[in-house]
């Protein structure tokens, strides 16, 4: 059973959406009833006609997305945390429902953002293959986990204590931006222990020992949850440095422990596995990510705060570094080009000198004359009449 702690840290749900005469849905857009679950009220958006302006990979896919269906809920200028995962129901052998959830850190559900989900849940000619089982007597079944992270901090504000890791969108997950609706009457969804979260598959690959390849294998870090067993010796190493570490989240329950150690250790990760040739305006930005997910959990990061800055700048001193280089480039280049024309340049020169000797030695003794001249045979010129 849950500590009233861990009550106020995480609560969760489970919503049921049975759609009726599926086939005939005629909008493109289709939502469920308003449900709340942590407080919040929430809805279901699906578009069972695929998305006929979007890429021809996803045109003929069902797509299904969470959205909070009343903004008056979300705390201004803060941030709902949650997980999420959507199954659609197969009728004939639950063993083949389609499930996706969110995996690694949470994702974020704000004023500007209230949504999240997949364009591509499912093919929409499996969906309606009557013998998959998706569709049976044109019902169709979906079901919502929801997790909402809320945490009461210890001067007594709201804080949110989990985080989407990546501010750009997992491969398979796609943000929705699902319009707001009058909020209608919804009785609060029953407490479900809560789905279990992977750890996001990311980082460079690396031959290194306390690096390896990031696997998806959780291990357990001193006691405070599992983690991705990658990021343990990093973990491990930092906090024997610095013990403040474990001693800020000590009192905090475990799930809130797993996702700032799992952050702290795709951050350490990062930094232990990127070269500073990788160090692309992309791989800033989720450097600036990571930094960001991992402050929010109030570690004392002044050690770690020069290294992200200094590894931030490098993008400016890859800039400056291709400038070098293409113009050394270019020196290179003229060098050659230089170097191909003096050959030839120099003979031009000796032949130039060889003809000025020539001309000063033809010069000698050689008298010029009017060139317009008549030859003439000696004969004096005739004496004219002038006549007036």
């Amino acid at each position: 059973m849950k500590n009233k702690k861990e009550e106020e840290d995480v609560v969760s749900g489970t919503f049921t959406w049975v759609i009726d005469i599926f086939s005939k849905l005629k909008t493109d857009k289709h939502y469920s009833d308003v449900f709340t679950i942590g407080g919040f009220k929430w809805r279901i958006l699906i578009r069972p006609k695929g998305l006929h302006d979007s890429k021809p990979d996803v045109v003929d896919q069902l797509s299904m997305y969470l959205g909070v269906a009343d903004a008056s809920t979300l705390t201004p200028g803060r941030a709902t945390y949650t997980h999420f995962s959507f199954t659609l129901v197969n009728q004939l052998d639950s063993s083949k429902s389609k499930i996706k959830q969110t995996q690694g850190i949470a994702k974020e559900f704000k004023e500007e953002r209230r949504g999240w989900g997949y364009k591509s849940f499912m093919p929409l000619c499996e969906l309606y293959d009557c013998s998959a089982g998706y569709l049976v007597n044109d019902i169709c079944i979906i079901e919502a986990k929801v997790e909402v992270f809320v945490n009461i901090g210890e001067q007594g504000s709201t804080v949110y204590s989990t985080l989407e890791s990546t501010k750009k969108e997992r491969k398979g997950q796609e943000s929705s931006n699902i319009i707001s609706v009058q909020a209608a009457d919804s009785s609060p969804a029953p407490k479900t222990p809560s789905f279990e979260r992977k750890p996001p598959f990311l980082g460079t690959p690396t031959s290194e020992k306390v690096c390896n390849e990031l696997t998806g294998e959780l291990m357990e870090f001193m006691g405070l949850g599992k983690i991705e067993k990658a990021f343990v010796p990093l973990l491990e190493e930092v906090c024997s440095l610095h013990p403040s570490l474990i001693e800020c989240l000590h009192k905090r329950n475990r799930k809130v422990s797993e996702c700032a150690f799992t952050a702290l250790g795709e951050l350490l990760h990062f930094l232990k596995t990127t070269r500073v040739k990788d160090m692309t305006e992309d791989a800033c930005v989720r450097l600036q990510s990571l930094w960001e997910d991992v402050e929010m959990f109030r570690f004392d990061l002044a050690w770690l705060e020069p290294h992200v800055h200094s590894a931030l700048d490098k993008k400016k001193f890859l800039e400056r570094a291709r400038r070098v280089k293409r113009l050394r480039e270019d020196v290179d280049i003229l060098d050659s080009e230089k170097k191909r024309r003096s050959a030839p340049l120099a003979v031009t020169e000796a032949d130039l000198e060889v003809a000025k000797r020539d001309l000063a030695k033809e010069e000698e003794g050689f008298a010029e004359t009017d060139m317009d001249r008549e030859l003439g045979y000696g004969m004096p010129l005739p004496n004219y009449r002038i006549l007036c």
